[in-house]
């Protein structure tokens, strides 16, 4: 087998594990919609963090460990029939976990600010299928 054969094959296996790593670090879930105000916050009291936030549910909250971690957060479809494509052409935003959101009331995984949620779907959703990774 020639040289230029091995480095395509190797190369062509390197892509594929990586993109399966890739897929790996990523969970799927629920991204639900917040309206403000966003203070006061679990993780920063009335300090303004701006609008690209979100709060955790108790599942990734782990005690407030993931206070001011950053999230990439992909609509990935919908939940519900009456807005059945609510992805836009912008799926992807990056967030920070800025505050708990503790059960029953949380409905999701994250639950993101209006402004992060209107920036990959459309808001009429209320609630939109995720992935995520920090």
């Amino acid at each position: 087998m020639s040289t230029v054969k091995i480095y395509s094959t190797a190369l062509i296996i390197a892509t594929i594990l990586l993109s399966l790593g890739l897929e790996a670090l990523s969970n799927n879930g629920i991204g639900t919609i917040n309206d403000p105000p966003y203070t006061p916050s679990a993780c920063y009291g009335f300090e303004d963090k701006g609008v690209m936030i979100a709060a955790a549910n108790e599942d990734l909250w782990d005690g407030g460990a993931v206070c001011g971690k950053y999230f990439q957060v992909t609509c990935t479809g919908g939940t519900n029939l009456g807005t059945p494509h609510p992805c836009t052409h912008t799926p992807t935003v990056t967030v920070m976990i800025t505050d708990f959101c503790p059960p029953p009331g949380c409905q999701g995984d994250l639950d993101l600010a209006h402004e992060a949620f209107s920036t990959i779907a459309d808001p009429a959703a209320g609630g939109i299928k995720i992935s995520f990774q920090e």
